[in-house]
């Protein structure tokens, strides 16, 4: 039974004891309050046994952690990742979802894993096929310079003469709307300031739509980063049901305050775009799945995850390469050292992430019938720099337990423990009340490179993926030896 299985018994027992104690004393009145208290002092008491069981049940793990760290950071293991990655990358190239090079990704994976000796296999899902083409624009008003453009995922693309227009530049959604006759027969120039990824990313997935409705007949964004050397970051967008669908791409930095100072001075500016953008059928792929069966629970499931497919731009690398490498790597070292947990260890390396989780969503909706048999997902996502902390999503008991379990990793200082899990792929799960825990990294430069051709093998270090890769082993393979499940 476990901890939270006695407590309505204690509760009980000690009911029933009070209810003597009141039938035995002369004043019966008074015994109420005193029983009460019993109960409140017993349960308090009872938490705090629990905790210290905890406790005490996660530090018998110091050993085995210090065995995955040293494999992993120092031993015959040490830069495995990387050199995976590297590989994997320089191999495959990047894989946007529909591609040619995304099956070869997983085919790849498919076989890596194999022949590592793990338990390997596929789950088909339906995945969406956009195609970029042939694009280009080029300002020619009020001179001739080219733009360098990435069209945005599921863009229509323009008629084959292309759309030459005039430029209405706005820094707001609140601008546009205010100056929406001008914008109406215009290719509208967004050049936000880039405040954080998740509040200017809205211009990236919305500005087309916008624009439309005030009569726009094209967009162009600028890219959401904070750091530019002349370099377009592209990345999903999404149209609104009932309005008009406009070309949109992203154009650099330096191009959008280009533009915003011309026409800031009154300058006519007239650009010329060109793109052969186009959305396919939805094509088959997979999710790649791989496996150490729990020895004593094998229904009940740790699950460690990454993507596999990534942009058209760069190598993937970074986004999420080494989120979908480390995944691998965690397995591997937990299999080299010999060990195998209560529960199975699963790494799922999703499709089509991308482009909304859509590989991870048609995997929730296969698995969700045994959804009290997911222990915690872990999904990286957000790069393989060097760690910081793990966030985690969970109950108040759940909570402490992880607290426990990142004290095992003082060996590489990342005993923090934040709030709010997060990642695209397992949010079905967390909201579904489901234990959830990313990787937090110093990632400073991530949106350096984020969806840019500058997302190569050259922003990863060995030394860091080494670091992320005993991380997520030791939380894995501790959450799923423990006595019990995590709490809901």
């Amino acid at each position: 039974m476990t901890w939270e299985g006695r407590l309505p018994f204690l509760g009980s027992l000690f009911m029933f004891l009070c209810m003597l104690s009141s039938l035995c004393d002369s004043h019966p009145h008074s015994a109420w309050p005193l029983s009460s208290r019993a109960v409140a002092g017993a349960a308090s008491n009872d938490t705090a046994r629990k905790v210290a069981y905890i406790a005490a049940e996660v530090a018998g793990y110091a050993d085995v952690v210090k065995q995955i760290i040293d494999l992993a950071v120092f031993g015959a293991a040490q830069n495995r990742s990387y050199r995976r990655l590297a590989d994997f990358t320089d191999t495959i190239g990047n894989r946007v979802s529909g591609s040619h090079n995304l099956d070869m990704a997983i085919k790849y994976m498919y076989n890596a894993m194999t022949q590592d000796g793990l338990d390997v296999h596929l789950e088909p899902v339906k995945i969406p096929h956009w195609v970029r083409g042939e694009e280009s624009a080029e300002m020619i008003v009020p001179r001739v310079k080219n733009l360098a453009i990435l069209g945005l995922g599921s863009s229509v693309g323009t008629p084959p003469e292309g759309i030459k227009a005039e430029v209405l530049v706005v820094q707001s959604f609140k601008e546009l709307k205010r100056r929406a006759s001008d914008a109406v027969g215009k290719i509208v120039v967004f050049n936000q300031p880039f405040v954080s990824y998740s509040e200017t990313v809205a211009y990236r997935a919305y500005g087309a739509s916008e624009a439309a409705k005030v009569g726009a007949v094209a967009t162009l964004i600028r890219s959401v980063t904070p750091f530019s050397i002349n370099s377009p970051h592209t990345g999903w967008q999404d149209y609104q049901d009932g309005v008009r669908r406009i070309p949109t791409a992203c154009i650099t930095v330096e191009d959008a305050e280009l533009m915003w100072r011309l026409g800031q001075r009154g300058q006519k500016i007239v650009v010329r775009l060109t793109m052969g953008a186009k959305t396919l059928p939805d094509a088959d792929s997979f999710n790649t799945v791989a496996e150490i069966t729990g020895w004593q629970h094998p229904e009940q499931v740790v699950l460690l995850s990454g993507h596999l497919d990534s942009w058209d731009v760069g190598q993937g690398a970074m986004d999420d390469g080494g989120g979908a490498m480390i995944s691998w790597e965690a397995l591997s070292l937990i299999k080299d050292l010999g060990l195998r947990p209560r529960r199975t260890l699963r790494t799922v390396l999703w499709t089509a992430e991308e482009q909304g989780g859509v590989g991870a969503q048609q995997y929730y909706n296969l698995h969700k019938v045994n959804l009290s048999n997911f222990d915690l997902v872990m999904e990286s996502d957000l790069g393989t720099f060097t760690p910081e902390a793990l966030q985690f999503t969970g109950s108040d008991v759940a909570r402490q337990v992880m607290e426990e379990v990142v004290k095992l990793l003082a060996p590489i200082n990342t005993t923090k423990l934040e709030t709010h899990g997060e990642g695209t792929d397992i949010s079905p799960w967390m909201q579904a009340g489901v234990p959830g825990a990313s990787l937090h990294v110093a990632d400073s430069r991530y949106f350096w490179f984020h969806h840019s051709e500058g997302d190569t093998m050259t922003v990863q270090d060995p030394r860091d993926m080494n670091l992320c890769s005993a991380l997520w082993a030791v939380v894995a393979y501790v959450v799923a030896d423990l006595q019990d499940m995590l709490h809901r």
